[in-house]
């Protein structure tokens, strides 16, 4: 005899699992939810009215282009919910307040000159929220405060074991964050969580088995997904793609003497070859492709034959359907995609990248945002009774 939930287990699991299908799937109608879900039309208006009295979901008038049978209500996630999210990085912390719509209230990119602290951290998001409290977030349900770190950060409990480009060893920077903000926090790797958001949303959207990796200032780092599950490593740490030491065919291709990949494919070349100081990543990859000096587009080639080795490793070992590269990365790759895929193709199993495809990440510069905020949100995605921040 198998268990059953009790009717009220029954009533949170369906809603959690509607509020998940419009904030994953964007808007909905009715109908849709009803055949998704498999739940009768009078189940799924209740559990639509529940969310909405809830301030989580609210109903609008049906698509005008539906014109056959009864026109349906559609059924969208509030956008006044909210999470915020920062990425910590080491010549700037970006701050922004994404919606569980997924659309970006607000975004701040502070350019630093010198090395964050976790204190300094956590008071810049409170002094930001604080801001914002009182004029684009007025009125708005906020979920938590989600933190993208570039370095090591430990799934037991958020603490970041080593971020080393900002020299964070062993920081209790989710404490310091849920102190200074008075909101829950949840802290992820920067990379892992882009990895995620082009899996929810972005580039490898309904691929089961992906490679991603992601260029910042801090360096490289990754996500994997297999058989549609993220894989975090034994205690969080997987994915840290810049730490291998990637075949170097040609002497004259090397910089760094016994260097890893990211000391070799490296955001930092790339902006002193275009003489920027620092830079975000449209304003690189733009100066990148206006530079008429030789030595930058020899660099750029450069780092796409050590990228292409790394690329070819992890095609090798993990058998992916979908790469995806991000930030620099993406301006890297986005150079000669074609050009990049034959690279990559010369160097790894032939069995294994046919069918291959490298993409782009669509998510761009939202996509390290769009991950914070999904873990985030993963507490009320999972029980969207539980209570939130108080309207601001």
């Amino acid at each position: 005899m198998t268990d059953q939930l009790p009717a009220e287990g029954v009533r949170q699991r369906n809603l959690a699992r509607l509020l998940r299908l419009v904030h994953v799937d964007g808007p909905l109608s009715r109908a849709s939810l009803t055949e998704l879900t498999g739940l009768n039309r009078s189940t799924i208006a209740d559990l639509v009215a529940t969310l909405a009295q809830r301030g989580l979901l609210e109903e609008r008038a049906p698509d005008p282009s539906r014109r056959v049978g009864r026109p349906s209500p559609m059924v969208v996630a509030d956008s006044r919910v909210v999470a915020i999210a920062v990425n910590p990085e080491v010549d700037a912390i970006e701050i922004g307040a994404v919606g569980l719509d997924r659309g970006i209230r607000r975004r701040e990119r502070i350019e630093v000159d010198h090395l964050l602290t976790p204190d300094e951290t956590a008071q810049i998001v409170a002094e930001r929220l604080e801001a914002w409290r009182r004029t684009d977030l007025d009125g708005c349900l906020i979920a938590g405060v989600g933190l993208a770190i570039p370095g090591l950060v430990r799934a037991a409990d958020g603490l970041v074991r080593d971020a080393p480009h900002l020299r964070w060893t062993d920081a209790p920077v989710r404490d310091l964050v849920e102190s200074a903000a008075g909101l829950p926090v949840a802290v992820g790797n920067d990379a892992s969580l882009a990895a995620l958001a082009e899996h929810l949303f972005g580039a490898a959207r309904g691929i089961d088995d992906v490679v991603y990796l992601n260029g910042g200032a801090s360096g490289i780092g990754g996500g994997l997904i297999v058989g549609g599950v993220a894989v975090p490593g034994a205690r969080g740490y997987a994915g840290e793609f810049g730490q291998n030491r990637p075949g170097i065919a040609s002497d004259a291709d090397r910089r760094a003497r016994a260097g890893v990949l990211e000391d070799e494919v490296s955001r930092a070349r790339l902006l002193e070859v275009v003489g920027l100081h620092a830079a975000d990543e449209p304003t690189l990859a733009t100066a990148l492709a206006a530079s008429r000096v030789p030595e930058a587009a020899a660099e750029v080639e450069r780092q796409r034959r050590i990228l292409s080795t790394a690329l070819a490793n992890a095609v090798n070992v993990l058998n992916p359907s979908v790469v995806v590269v991000g930030g620099f990365l993406a301006t890297l790759a986005g150079h000669d995609l074609p050009g990049l895929m034959d690279l990559v193709a010369a160097q790894a199993m032939p069995a294994n990248v046919e069918d291959l495809d490298i993409r782009v990440a669509v998510l761009a510069e939202d996509r390290l945002l769009i991950g914070a905020a999904e873990i985030a949100f993963a507490p009320l995605l999972r029980d969207p009774m539980s209570v939130l921040s108080s309207r601001a």
